[in-house]
C-alpha cells in the first residue's frame, strides 16, 4: 500500500457504519455496529458520539483499550485500528461534533448529559485487500 492515509481514508470515508471494539469486565471483546465517525483526523484519531449511559462508555472508563472497525463489503476490503479510546466530557470537544437534528436524540441539546463523546486514538492498523493483510503505522 504506498499511501495508507489515503486509501484508507477513502475506503473509511465511503462506510456508513463502523464496528467498535471494547473491552468487558471479564477480559472479553465486545463489539458493536456504530453510525461512522463525525470527526476524523488523517487515520489516526476518530470522534463518535453515543449515549453517556451505554454499556461502551462504562467499558472505556475502566478499560481504555479498543479498536475500530471498517468494512467494504462491495470490494471485500476492511481495515482495523487498534488503540485507546477516551471519553472527553469537555463543551469544546460535545460542540465540535454536534449537529442540528441530533436533538432528536438528545431533548436537552449539546448540553444534555446523556450526549458523550467517544474519541478514538489508533496506535496500529492492519489492511485486508485482494486476499492478504498488511500492518501500518496510522499518521
Amino acid at each position: 500500500m504506498r499511501d495508507p492515509s489515503q486509501t484508507i481514508g477513502k475506503l473509511i470515508d465511503k462506510q456508513k457504519i463502523a464496528f467498535i471494539g471494547s473491552v468487558d469486565a471479564e477480559g472479553f471483546p465486545n463489539m458493536k455496529a456504530m453510525l461512522t465517525p463525525r470527526k476524523r483526523e488523517g487515520i489516526k484519531v476518530f470522534h463518535f458520539t453515543t449515549n453517556t449511559s451505554s454499556k461502551r462508555v462504562a467499558q472505556y472508563h475502566e478499560n481504555p483499550k479498543a479498536c475500530i472497525y471498517f468494512c467494504d463489503q462491495r470490494f471485500f476490503r476492511g481495515v482495523m485500528l487498534k488503540g485507546h479510546m477516551e471519553v472527553p466530557e469537555d463543551t469544546i470537544s460535545k460542540k465540535m461534533i454536534w449537529r442540528e437534528g441530533d436533538t432528536m436524540y438528545y431533548s436537552k441539546g449539546v448540553t444534555d448529559p446523556d450526549f458523550c463523546v467517544l474519541r478514538f486514538t489508533a496506535e496500529s492498523g492492519r489492511y485486508y485487500s485482494n486476499f492478504k493483510s498488511e500492518n501500518f503505522q496510522p499518521e
